[in-house]
């Protein structure tokens, strides 16, 4: 079984509070490969990054000051676009999900994992490093094109040190 991850496309990161016109552009995109995935009988798992009321008082609410992906407002969901029926979602305090890495390794039959979604550079990278951590032996992949960073320098210096740690990077 081949596994897609869809790294926290969700709308405070795509046409929110932290939106880029870089996240914009990578929607359809990601649905498309969504629904190939779904079409050859493979599985997706979404991540979504979650924060309660109290964001402003945690570390990176101090580090990043802006209130993004409430748990329960309109930020905090996934993009209408994608389809997220039928697969699980993962909601992660912060930028890389142990729960995320712990569920994968539970599954059986990895073929290969691919990452796509935002941002590049800070949940894209903790959850393929987290993943190639925990499953050595199971190729891990990230679409450049169906990612967005903060910024398109920030997003390049991600796929460089993923090639770097044997993340392969798909063109």
């Amino acid at each position: 079984m081949k596994l897609l991850i869809v790294v926290d496309m969700q709308r405070d990161f795509i046409d929110g509070c932290l939106g880029t016109k870089e996240a914009q552009a990578v929607v359809e995109p990601i649905r498309e490969k969504i629904l190939r995935y779904r079409a050859s009988g493979d599985m997706v798992i979404f991540t979504r990054d979650t924060h309660g009321e109290d964001y402003m008082n945690t570390q990176e609410g101090r580090n990043l000051p802006i209130p993004h992906c409430i748990k329960g407002s309109a930020g905090w969901g996934i993009h209408d676009r994608l389809p997220v029926e039928d697969s699980a979602v993962v909601d992660k305090p912060s930028f890389g999900s142990p729960a995320l890495a712990h569920m994968v390794s539970g599954l059986e039959n990895i073929e290969s994992i691919e990452l796509v979604g935002v941002c590049t550079d800070i949940c894209v990278i903790s959850n393929a490093m987290l993943l190639k951590a925990a499953l050595p032996e199971v190729p891990v992949a990230v679409d450049s094109t169906c990612c967005a960073g903060v910024t398109p320098e920030s997003h390049e210096t991600a796929l460089k040190a993923m090639t770097a740690c044997q993340i392969q990077i798909l063109p």
